[in-house]
């Protein structure tokens, strides 16, 4: 009879002997979405499309076609320098027990920050990743935001740091609706194109990808295809990362001061 070790906190699973060989899984995925103020509007449509991923026949069929058979995966939520929070910890996931991660996933409460660092969030994520307790053919991150660097360590040398040490970063860039009031003036940026900047300062490593989404409505088929192609190893078709020594970006990756 086979034995399931699914949905499970990771360190449940490893409880009883650090002399333990590390958990195969195909891939060791940290899903790491913006909670910033500026996020304020699309925070539950960007949890709910996570949610409804997990609970699709399509990201189980991508599980189960692996190698393995299942994932490691976490789920984090961060806004500005300091402010991270690991909403549902290393989880092994296969097929046949993905919505239960969805439901741990919808039960927790959904945090809030304030500035927007990606920086930070990719170091806590790849702290995460160094912790992990699994053997993974893949480890990635995928960030889902709303908006540029604005605080925190600058972008690109903390990026650069992660895809030399083999980890993958795929950019989920979320269109949110302006909110106004007295903090409009940290709801975005009209002279920066999203996807671009995604493109150019936060993805990279092996097949990195961004995947572009047309308003709110869009989110939740944007992060099932996405997370689809990242459980199955595939590579996307929009915005691939190059291989070779990428040209000066387009975009200013530097941190942005809020405000300006």
């Amino acid at each position: 009879m086979r034995t399931t070790l699914l949905a499970f906190p990771l360190a449940v699973l490893l409880a009883g002997g650090a002399a333990a060989a590390p958990l195969p899984v195909d891939v060791a995925l940290v899903l790491a979405a913006d909670v910033s103020g500026s996020m304020s509007g699309a925070l539950g449509a960007q949890r709910d499309g996570f949610v409804a991923a997990f609970r699709n026949p399509e990201i189980a069929r991508a599980i189960a076609d692996g190698p393995v058979g299942k994932i490691a995966v976490a789920y984090v939520e961060w806004a500005g320098a300091g402010e991270q929070w690991t909403v549902v910890p290393w989880t092994i996931v296969d097929a046949g027990d993905a919505a239960t991660f969805a439901d741990r996933l919808a039960a927790a409460p959904v945090n809030r920050g304030y500035q927007t660092s990606i920086s930070g969030g990719l170091m806590f994520a790849a702290r995460l990743l160094r912790a992990s307790g699994v053997e993974a053919t893949r480890r990635t991150i995928d960030v889902s935001g709303d908006g540029p660097n604005n605080s925190g360590l600058p972008l690109a040398p903390v990026r650069d740091a992660l895809v030399a040490g083999g980890i993958t970063i795929n950019g989920l860039p979320l269109p949110t609706p302006p909110t106004g009031g007295p903090f409009a003036y940290l709801t975005g940026r009209d002279d920066i194109d999203l996807a671009s900047y995604y493109s150019d300062c936060v993805i990279g490593g092996a097949g990195s990808f961004v995947m572009p989404v047309n308003g709110a409505a869009g989110y939740s088929a944007a992060i099932r295809r996405k997370l689809a192609l990242e459980i199955a190893g595939r590579q996307a078709r929009v915005f691939l990362a190059s291989f070779a020594v990428p040209a000066p970006p387009a975009s200013e990756c530097s941190t942005i001061e809020a405000g300006e």
